[in-house]
């Protein structure tokens, strides 16, 4: 991997006249974007700004012909069996929110989900609990908040209808077994929904070889534009649920009274979609898979060595996650006692032109469990370096002698 190719793609990473470039550490939260997919995305705003599929001339056909080659991209991406099986979201929080009203429930029926999961992946299962009389079961994690499979297994029972997790967690950067998960979901009759928005940007997907029934991803954690996503469903499965919202481009045909619906992918994605978000998606996962994968867990675990190395000692720093950074990912997030992590960011922020976050990251439901208020998340991605990482350590370092 030419790093230093590779940065010249970030505009963000490049200092402009008389200005400090920044030291990005924020990339759980949103990665930058490359060149590319800007260009994808401005080439439709420039070129054609046509409907997809809508209108018989040519720059609409222009624009059917990319939205298309698009949903193909995403599903070379995931190892789909068919570009059909892809279907374009807003995000990962849509992804999983069409699952869970396109399923069909009866009270009783128990959903397993994990005592680290984000917002997106909690807060749907709660309302179908109140709305619907769905019970939510949580797996407790291990010591170390690392996936607890035999504790995932007492809880598997014949009313479990769905099993639904992330797959690697935004809190710590761990990543669940996913094959065994499914495995033993799949043996005891349950579907699997995988929260993969901070899986896709970093590991190699296969949803066919991992045997998953749905997974659903966020363009804007893999160099893709915001307000877009992907929700990966076995077609036979799509076939069988009702849309979740439905009205244009949802329909073949309508009376007054009865319609009929388009097959997956069409049927769940209703009205007019995001189709410079669409192309830029689609390059974004071109991009990711010239770059490669082992190339970028390789970058990453190096950075994340570098890190916890140097911070580990640190007076009073509690790294949440496993202790080995191999489990982490891109994730460094801490604790300091005494100290507010907004207060941590800020001053790193100002001092150093360093994005990091800061709270809770979405998981108020795990912070509130272990009596913390916050922890600060470095997240790095296979664009950023050492050098900055050095930079980062400095600044840290400075920090924790002044509060």
């Amino acid at each position: 991997m030419d790093l230093k190719k590779i940065r010249q793609d970030f505009p963000l990473l490049q200092a402009g006249s008389g200005q400090k470039s920044y030291i990005y550490f924020d990339n759980a939260c949103q990665s930058l974007r490359p060149k590319p997919v800007l260009e994808a995305i401005n080439q439709y705003y420039l070129k054609s700004s046509a409907c997809s599929g809508r209108s018989m001339h040519q720059l609409s056909a222009e624009v059917t012909r990319g939205c298309d080659q698009a949903r193909g991209q995403l599903a070379k991406f995931l190892g789909a069996a068919r570009k059909e099986e892809v279907v374009f979201t807003r995000n990962t929080t849509e992804g999983i929110n069409l699952v869970a009203h396109a399923l069909s429930w009866q009270p009783g029926d128990e959903v397993i989900i994990s005592d680290k999961e984000h917002n997106s992946n909690l807060i749907p299962w709660q309302t179908l609990a109140k709305k619907q009389g769905v019970v939510v079961k949580i797996v407790p994690s291990r010591p170390d908040n690392t996936f607890d499979l035999p504790a995932f297994e007492k809880l598997l029972t014949k009313r479990v209808r769905l099993v639904a997790l992330g797959y690697t967690s935004n809190l710590d950067g761990a990543t669940i077994p996913a094959a065994e998960v499914v495995k033993k979901a799949h043996q005891n009759g349950a579907l699997v929904l995988l929260d993969a928005a901070q899986t896709a940007p970093h590991l190699k997907l296969n949803v066919k070889a991992l045997d998953v029934d749905f997974l659903a991803l966020s363009g804007h954690k893999m160099l893709g534009p915001s307000g877009m996503g992907v929700l990966y469903g076995k077609y036979q499965l799509l076939e069988q649920l009702e849309p979740f919202m439905v009205g244009g481009d949802t329909v073949a045909s309508s009376t007054y009274t009865t319609c009929e619906f388009l097959p997956p992918p069409e049927k769940f994605e209703a009205g007019l979609q995001d189709y410079a978000g669409i192309l830029g998606l689609g390059a974004a996962a071109k991009y990711l898979m010239d770059v490669g994968f082992d190339a970028i867990q390789k970058q990453e675990t190096l950075l994340n060595e570098a890190i916890t190395a140097e911070i580990i000692s640190l007076p009073n720093l509690k790294l949440i996650g496993p202790a080995d950074p191999k489990l982490r990912g891109g994730i460094v997030a801490f604790s300091i006692e005494g100290i507010d992590s907004h207060r941590i960011a800020l001053m790193l922020d100002q001092m150093g032109n360093i994005a990091v976050r800061s709270g809770q990251h979405c998981v108020h439901s795990w912070f509130h469990a272990h009596h913390l208020a916050g922890s600060v998340r470095a997240s790095v991605y296979f664009y950023n370096t050492l050098e900055e990482v050095a930079v980062f350590v400095s600044h840290l370092k400075k920090i924790r002698k002044v509060l």
